[in-house]
């Protein structure tokens, strides 16, 4: 195991990855353990920070953490051991609990536990999933891929490999898949199937391409409340993980 872990995760110059992405699972499972118990009122569990009435979301704590660990890692020191793996844990404790709160960024409002707030939820998962695979060698935007049997080819090439796989990536999110798209940039073949698929209703390519009662638009709605076992399993891991949505 230690042969293992000096061979894939220390000589490659991953392990500062590796303790962001522990970082960023532990911060995302310790907050929302955090703000379960204050939901349900548990007496022993601290309450939210209010100092003088002001509701102090965990996002600004995020926001924090992430710039002393992005300063950390672009610091002359930044390279060396331990204080690599020191700012890159930081760094994804900032960032679990920046995408924590995506939902509320997003639509500048507290949707926390609202059915929008299960967005937060998708950036979390997204975000370890991008992460794990930059773990396992995946290179954005297929870039591996821009060769001619193995060989070199010239930047004209990667930046037109880019562009393709980042233009689909970028239709695929804007049709709300958010696995798709985010999942795509590392996995190309992933993003041209989000992008070719339907949109999902209120989708910026929705509002933009399906007029109301459309036969898109309502192709959309109906398979956006079909029941299927997907759909099920992902509502009750999501409930499971984040606690359930007490707004429709």
């Amino acid at each position: 195991m230690g042969d293992w872990y000096r061979r894939e995760i220390m000589d490659p110059g991953k392990q500062p990855l590796l303790f962001l992405l522990l970082g960023f699972l532990g911060a995302f499972l310790f907050i929302r353990f955090s703000v379960r118990m204050i939901r349900a009122e548990v007496s022993w569990w601290p309450k939210n920070v209010t100092p003088g009435g002001l509701h102090i979301h965990h996002v600004v704590f995020g926001v924090i953490f992430m710039i002393i660990g992005g300063l950390g890692l672009a610091s002359p020191v930044g390279g060396e051991r331990p204080w690599a793996e020191i700012e890159a844990a930081v760094f994804g404790i900032g960032t679990a609990l920046v995408l924590d709160e995506f939902a509320l960024i997003l639509h500048l409002r507290d949707v926390y536990w609202s059915e929008e707030g299960r967005l937060s939820v998708d950036s979390v998962v997204l975000g370890a999933a991008v992460c794990g695979l930059l773990l396992l060698g995946a290179a954005p935007f297929g870039v591996n891929d821009a060769s001619v049997d193995g060989a070199p080819v010239s930047g004209w090439t990667y930046a037109s490999v880019i562009v393709v796989n980042s233009a689909f990536a970028l239709v695929a999110l804007s049709k709300g898949k958010a696995f798709t798209g985010l999942l795509g940039i590392l996995v190309p073949l992933v993003a041209v199937i989000g992008a070719l698929r339907l949109a999902r209703p209120g989708s910026p390519w929705a509002r933009a391409r399906y007029p109301e009662g459309s036969h898109k638009a309502q192709r959309a709605q109906r398979r956006e409340e079909r029941e299927g076992w997907r759909r099920r399993l992902r509502v009750k891991v999501y409930d499971a993980i984040a606690g359930k949505p007490s707004q429709p």
